[in-house]
């Protein structure tokens, strides 16, 4: 039995994995943005999930949350699921929230970052990026970032199984009701680099699709990129990861 965290899972692919991992007998640790959001989720609390509230758009928050997770029981997996599509959080939510509480927890024994097919589109450039959100962000560039984050991650920890997922377009309230993918699918790799036990799921450094590893963007594995991501968010935030 594993104890993950999976951010965002008040709906959608976050949901869809706690409870899968709840139905496995996991423990799991919830996320919600706000106590109106965390009483959707009291049916994954009865059963047994930790729940913690953390709005991912105010970096406070999220300095709080990983206070708060250092002094609770280790994790053995995190899911850095939480993500907006458009509007001034992009950045915030989707990059530099996941960033803080990587560099800011204790480092569980694997991570898995919430890609998109979208990344192939973002511009590996951090010059001029609106990283506190004072206006609309970039959701292709903000999960450039992210995949680039899980890659170097992989590279400055190799003890510890970093990966990212593509969990592909599905009928999430982000992906809209006619989204082609499914939507257990989309959730499915997640859990498998979170808690299975065959040799490939222990893998780190991989761009996943439905369980394939596959390329990502050539600058997603550019040391040269990643470290230039690095250093920005570090200086954005105050925090290093090292």
């Amino acid at each position: 039995m594993s104890r993950i965290l999976v951010t965002g899972s008040a709906d959608g692919l976050g949901r869809a994995v706690a409870d899968a991992l709840l139905s496995r007998g996991h423990q799991v640790v919830v996320h919600a943005r706000n106590p109106a959001r965390a009483q959707e989720m009291g049916d994954l609390v009865a059963r047994g999930a930790d729940l913690v509230v953390a709005d991912f758009a105010d970096r406070d928050a999220v300095r709080s949350m990983a206070a708060e997770l250092r002094e609770a029981a280790p994790l053995d997996a995190v899911i850095h699921n939480a993500g907006v599509w458009s509007g001034p959080a992009v950045m915030p939510v989707n990059v530099v929230a996941p960033y803080l509480l990587t560099a800011l927890m204790p480092l569980p024994g694997r991570l898995v970052y919430l890609s998109s097919g979208s990344h192939f589109s973002g511009r590996a450039a951090v010059d001029g990026v609106d990283w506190q959100g004072l206006g609309p962000g970039s959701y292709a560039d903000s999960k450039l970032f992210v995949t680039t984050l899980a890659a170097t991650v992989a590279r400055l920890r190799p003890g510890t199984p970093s990966n990212s997922v593509d969990p592909g377009w599905v009928p999430t309230k982000m992906g809209g009701p006619g989204a082609p993918d499914d939507l257990v699918l989309g959730h499915q790799t997640q859990q498998w680099l979170a808690v299975g036990d065959d040799p490939e799921a222990m893998t780190t450094g991989g761009y996943w699709y439905h369980r394939e590893r596959q390329q990502p963007h050539p600058a997603v594995h550019d040391e040269v990129f990643q470290d230039r991501l690095l250093q920005t968010l570090a200086q954005e935030t105050g925090v290093e990861l090292n």
